[in-house]
């Protein structure tokens, strides 16, 4: 093999790397917390109840004969109290939202941070995995709260359901991007496979069809993303931070979708310029990426 030959093949492994890595991202986006541990730091958000039954043992005009007797009985400390309420209430700690689903699980050792320890995530459960999944924590919560007890009693605001509500049809439009994206992209990855074989001429300007196909649709549902998590983690603050509910972007999530993206961008533009170095006949056919 000719030395010329050996560095186009060493140059036609940088897109190649570039737009693996960008696939990898985007299937780990649409897939984090498919099951119990699995990437759950990368979620949307996710929602901190557990303040919420600590701040209803303060409310002594609700009818619950459950909440009367646990703000006379329980007399320990606030750390101690949150975890507590919470397990009687049969509410977790927090509730994460992905794309396809949610997870659920108690901060260990207490909710509360303090000198000798830093709460850290215990997931229990996860739901099944549903497309055009839509994440209502306010339902969630109701479906596990013991009998006797309901939102109301809990003070839940409405506002935060109307919040999340509003959202589910941009959350709808995000699910289909990410999998014309992650489609898009993993055909892309195909294309440069065969590129550095050299064994198809047109391999160049398949990959910069796709990838931008791939570009178009990821940095779209990025927007989305990014946007629908800043609302709804302002609807909840807003209205739920009086009652002890919080609420915490997907830091991680948003990382990872916005460098899917920013990679095949800059696959794009390698595959484009190599397309117009073919086009120009500055170079000899099959050019550096193929």
């Amino acid at each position: 093999m000719r030395a010329s030959d050996i560095v186009k093949r060493r140059w036609a492994l940088v897109p190649l790397l570039l737009i693996l890595a960008a696939f990898i991202l985007s299937m780990l986006c649409i897939f984090a917390g498919s099951k119990r541990g699995y990437l759950e730091e990368a979620n949307l958000f996710t929602v901190n109840t557990s303040m919420l039954g600590r701040t209803t043992l303060d409310a002594s005009k609700s009818s619950s004969s459950i909440l009367k007797s646990i703000k006379n009985t329980i007399q320990k400390d606030v750390n101690e109290v949150v975890s507590d309420v919470a397990k009687t209430l049969n509410i977790h700690d927090f509730y994460s939202a992905h794309i396809l689903d949610y997870c659920e699980g108690y901060y260990t050792p207490t909710p509360v941070a303090n000198l000798t320890s830093q709460p850290s995530k215990n997931i229990t459960h996860c739901s099944n995995q549903t497309s055009f999944f839509h994440f209502d924590p306010g339902a969630v919560i109701q479906s596990e709260l013991k009998p006797g007890v309901n939102l109301t009693d809990l003070s839940w605001p409405s506002a935060i359901e109307d919040g999340v509500h509003a959202v589910e049809g941009a959350t709808d439009v995000m699910f289909v991007l990410y999998f014309i994206g992650a489609a898009s992209t993993g055909a892309a990855l195909t294309a440069a496979l065969v590129g550095v074989r050299d064994v198809w001429r047109y391999s160049a300007i398949t990959c910069l069809v796709l990838s931008s196909l791939a570009f178009g649709s990821l940095l779209l549902a990025s927007s989305i993303a990014t946007i629908l998590i800043g609302k709804v983690v302002k609807a909840i603050n807003e209205h739920g931070n009086d009652i002890g509910v919080y609420a915490y972007k997907g830091e991680t999530f948003i990382g990872m979708t916005w460098a899917a993206t920013l990679l095949v961008l800059v696959t794009g533009f390698m595959y484009s310029y190599e397309f117009l170095r073919e086009r120009r006949g500055l170079g000899k056919s099959g050019g550096d990426f193929e």
